[in-house]
Parts: structure tokens; sequence; C-alpha cells
């Protein structure tokens, strides 16, 4: 009766796009779907409508409302409209930056969102071509704008499309001002409600004067000038994987000192295809393996990579076998926030009111570098928004120094408000340089900080759940793990249990209950061992996938105690995969 009723409601959803208000491709794809005899597609396209997640708005491609297209788009930009018409009434003229990306359709819907704003008396600051979601942040901020959306899916892969809205203070939006907007997009309730006919008069194509000024503003941040001087010419790797990053980081790089930077020519081509990759992630080795291989030939010294938007920041080093590995996203902003204090404290800019920020998936290595140096150190969501919302509260009050995620994300910067990899890309340069100065690579560094905050291995499992019945199953395995709390994993007692949907935590040894100061709930599960051992879990709010993060903790006396240290951390985690279930 369920999925009658189901069927039901999609099809009468489906027809209602058959409709003069859309285009005569769109109603005749709609109409394939409906003709045919498995209608799991049908149902798929369109059995709900797309929401706002920690990433925005994004989706597959293709007609539906459960899909990104010129309808899906066009009411988030309308909807978008009225809440900004709507919040900032009292302004003469409310302003707004649209940027997008190397995907498919991202300058069409950039295009056509640019209209939409303009036939709502939205003036409109446009690129000329694709940009870094990082410089649309900051473009915000400098033109004084109201708000500003990127066209961008990140590192999914090509399939995919994305639309990130962000607010005045050019960070991406959080509650009230997120869910406001849905609901003015839930009342767009056909693509008759949006208008489409733009006023070319109040858009304006902006380009090369932002970029040098956003440049500019990013060589302001560097704090080892001497060090890049006495090593400009390092080698240094760079690939954009077809995507944003293509001019402004080697231009960056550039403005930072460096002289000599080796493009990977293959993937210095913009295609939303991404034809030299399976998916354009830094994460993954693979979307890394032609970068690499060109350090080899070139002998270089490091390997930096953006993912297409040019938020998140990859970079592969050297280990003391002269074999290159990739650095994770926590060993990058370990490393960062570990030469952030320190030259901070060096240059005598550490005056007690400084603090850094990480998620709270995020390795606690950070919490004990800033600890230890009288840093203060906040922990929030999943979510680059939620680290700009701690900058935004602090503004004026306290020093921002850094703040990141394990998703290597980075922002060493407080006039931008979101992760940057424009930056990641040459502040990793300088460290580099700085850590020769020292006579220690990158990888040395690393070991180096082991040593004095400690060991940890962190690994992160995603399990894919695609479609309705995969959301439903995400939603299953999280209700479980409340419903029957681990007591041990792994061999190791579970001391705490922080559950964010409440915002209680439960101490398994006295039964006490704590409540999170958290401005938000959120769908997180968190187990703390004995051993410092820390397990999260939750549902991606971008992807069909339900994440588990699992961090392991030692002590090490030297650097010749890191592989016995990382075997052990291999072998507890894969005994964590067991007890979850995951394995």
């Amino acid at each position: 009766m369920e999925n009658i009723e189901l069927l039901t409601l999609v099809r009468n959803k489906a027809k209602g796009w058959l409709t003069d208000s859309y285009d005569a491709e769109t109603r005749s794809q709609v109409q394939t779907l409906l003709d045919k005899e498995d209608p799991a597609e049908l149902i798929e396209a369109f059995y709900k409508d797309l929401e706002f997640g920690t990433g925005g708005l994004r989706g597959i491609m293709g007609v539906g409302s459960n899909r990104m297209n010129v309808y899906t788009v066009g009411a988030a930009t309308q909807g978008f409209s009225n809440y900004l018409r709507r919040e900032f009434a009292d302004l003469e003229q409310i302003k707004v930056v649209v940027g997008h990306d190397c995907r498919n359709n991202s300058r069409k819907f950039a295009e056509i969102s640019a209209d939409i704003f303009s036939a709502n008396g939205i003036r409109v600051y446009m690129y000329d071509d694709l940009r870094p979601t990082p410089e649309m942040s900051y473009t915000i901020r400098r033109l004084g704008c109201q708000g500003g959306i990127i066209l961008t899916a990140s590192h999914n892969p090509k399939e995919y499309n994305g639309y990130k809205a962000y607010w005045d203070d050019g960070a991406q939006m959080i509650a009230p001002h997120d869910k406001n907007t849905i609901a003015e997009v839930n009342k767009i309730r056909s693509a008759s409600d949006i208008r489409f006919n733009g006023n070319n008069q109040l858009i304006e194509i902006i380009g090369e004067e932002i970029d040098r000024q956003y440049i500019k503003a990013l060589t302001g941040i560097s704090l080892s000038g001497e060090a890049i001087m006495r090593h400009h010419d390092m080698k240094i790797v760079y690939t954009p994987i077809h995507g944003t990053g293509v001019r402004l980081v080697p231009d960056t790089l550039r403005a930072f000192g460096f002289t000599n930077i080796i493009h990977v020519p293959e993937q210095d081509v913009v295609s939303g295809n991404f034809p030299t990759v399976v998916s354009p992630n830094p994460e993954e080795p693979a979307a890394l393996a032609l970068a690499v291989k060109k350090a080899i030939e070139t002998d270089a010294e490091l390997v930096l990579a953006t993912d297409p938007d040019g938020d998140r920041v990859g970079a592969a080093i050297k280990n003391d076998k002269d074999e290159w590995i990739l650095l994770n996203g926590n060993q990058t902003a370990l490393i960062f926030v570990y030469y952030l204090i320190t030259r901070w404290k060096e240059l005598g800019r550490i005056q007690g009111r400084e603090y850094i920020v990480k998620t709270i998936v995020t390795t606690e290595l950070i919490r004990d570098i800033a600890e230890r140096n009288g840093v203060g150190i906040y922990d929030v969501y999943t979510g680059f928004k939620w680290i700009a919302d701690v900058m935004r509260k602090n503004e004026n009050k306290l020093q921002y120094i850094g703040g990141g995620e394990e998703s290597y994300g980075f922002l060493c910067e407080d006039f931008v408000r979101d992760k940057d990899a424009v930056s990641a890309c040459a502040i990793l340069a300088e460290i580099s340089a700085w850590a020769k100065d020292q006579g220690l690579t990158v990888f040395q560094l690393l070991q180096k900080i082991y040593v004095t905050y400690g060991f940890s291995k962190e690994e992160g499992i995603s399990v894919v759940k695609k479609g309705k019945s995969g959301a439903e199953e995400i939603e299953a395995m999280m209700k479980n793990y409340r419903d029957n709390p681990l007591t041990e994993i792994a061999g190791s007692k579970v001391v705490f249990i922080y559950d964010y949907a409440k915002l209680k935590g439960y101490s398994c040894l006295d039964r006490e209950v704590i409540t999170l100061d958290m401005p938000t709930t959120s769908n997180v599960l968190q187990y703390i061992m004995e051993d410092r051992t820390k397990i999260s879990i939750r549902p991606s709010g971008t992807e069909p996938k339900i994440k588990f993060y699992c961090e392991v903790h030692s002590k090490i006396n030297n650097t010749g105690e890191v592989p016995e240290a990382e075997k052990a951390a291999s072998e507890k985690i894969g005994q964590i995969k067991h007890s979850l279930g995951i394995s």
C-alpha cells in the first residue's frame, strides 16, 4: 500500500512538469520516465525535493524535483531572492555574487541564476569565468554584498552538480537563514513562479581586478617570507584536477615568491568530464597519480592538488625512504595548526586572545597543540559554515589563527569564510620552505609533531547507501546504534557517549548526563574510549553515505617508534570496524 501511495504521489508530481511552464525537452524527458514500465528512475527523480545539507543543494543532474536542473536551481534562486528581499528590505540595492566551477552545466546554471536575481531587482556580480569557491566568499565581503551563490558539487563525481548559498558574512548559510530560504523555495510550486527574464543592467561581469585583490590579500598571511626567499626555487608540482584552481593557485604561489611551479598539463584542461580521473577528489590516490608521476620525473619536493571548486587541498610528500605518500586531511590540518601557532609565537603574536577551530570529527591532537601553547580551541560540527559561525561570533573580540576539518579543508585567513585551498596550497609550500630552513622535510616535521604531542592515526570509512531505500537503511543504522549503545569497542571500554541529536553526553562510568554546548542538534553519535580512541558516526549531508570516523592515540618517545605505533593503530582500527559491523 505504501509503495502504491508513493508511486501515485510521484506520478502526480511528475505530471506537474508537463505544463507549458517547462521547456519542451524537459517535458519530453519527464514523459519518458512516466512511460517506463519500471518506475524506479521516476521515483528517484521525484520522490523528494533537494534540500540544503552541510554543503548546500547537491544532486545528480537530470529532470525532476530531486535532481539538479534549470528548474530546481531556478526555484532555489527565486526562493533565495524572495528571502533576501524580505531580510534586506531597507536597503536601496541588494547585491549578490554569482560564481561557478568547471562542471557541466555550471556556467548555464550560473547565468540563469544571475538572470533570476536581476529579475527580482537584485544587483549581480558574476565572474567572467570559473573561479574558486573561497574567492567568491572573499568577494561577498569585499564588495559588501548581502549574499552569493556558487554552482559546484565540490569533489563529487561528474554526474553531480550543486548550489552553495552564502550570507552577507561570506559564509554558507546556517539557521535561521538556510531554513527560511528553503521555506521560501517550498512556496514555489511551479516553474511559472520563477522570474527567468533577467535585467542585464543589474548584471556586472567581474574578474581579473578581484583576482588581484584576493591574491594580494592572501600574500599578507605569509609568516616566513625569508624562508621562501632562500628556497624559492624548490620544485612544486600542482594540479587543479581540471578545476578552478588552474589559474589562481599558480599565480598565488608566484605571488608568495615561489618560482619553480611544475604543471600537470593533462589536468590543466578545464573539463566537467574530469577525463583523467574517475573522481576529482584530492582525498583519493588515483586523483593525484599523474601529479605524483610528474614529481618523480622532475625530482620535485612537494605535490599539491585542489578539488574542482578550489576549496579542498590534497598533498603528497616524500617519506624517509624517498617514497611518495599522500597526507590525509587530519595530517594536513595538524601540520597547519602546528606551523601557524609556532610561527605566531615566534613572531610575538600570541597575546591570549587567539583561537583555533576544528570539527568534532577532526583529530584531537589539534586540541593538544592549542592548549599546550595557550591558544583557545573550539569544536564545531562538520561543515565549514560552523567554523565560519565561530569566526562571526568572535569578530572584533578574539583573534582567529586558523581552522580546519579532516575532509581536506583549511582556512588560514579571516577575510574569507569558507575553506580555502588557494591559501592552503601557498601556506603548505611555505611550510615546506620553513621546514627546509630547519633541515627537515615535511615528513620529518610531521614525525616531530607526533613525538612532541603524541601519535594519532585516523581513518574514515564511508558506507554508500543510494536512493530512497539507502536513506531508510542509514536511518535504521543510526537508530540501532542509539538503541543498542556499545559499552566496549575493540577491547577498549567506552567512557563517554555523545549524542548530538539530543545534545546530551553520557558517562558510562557514573551515569552522569552532560549537556553539549552546540548551536543546534546534529545527527552525530560519538564514542570516547578509555584509551582516548574516538569514534564518530554520522550520515553525510551531501552524499548517500553513512560515515564512520576512527581515531586511535598512543605515546611515542622518538621517531623510530612511529612505524610500530602506525602498525598497532591500523590493527586497532581493523578491530573497531569489526565491532561496528562494517569490516
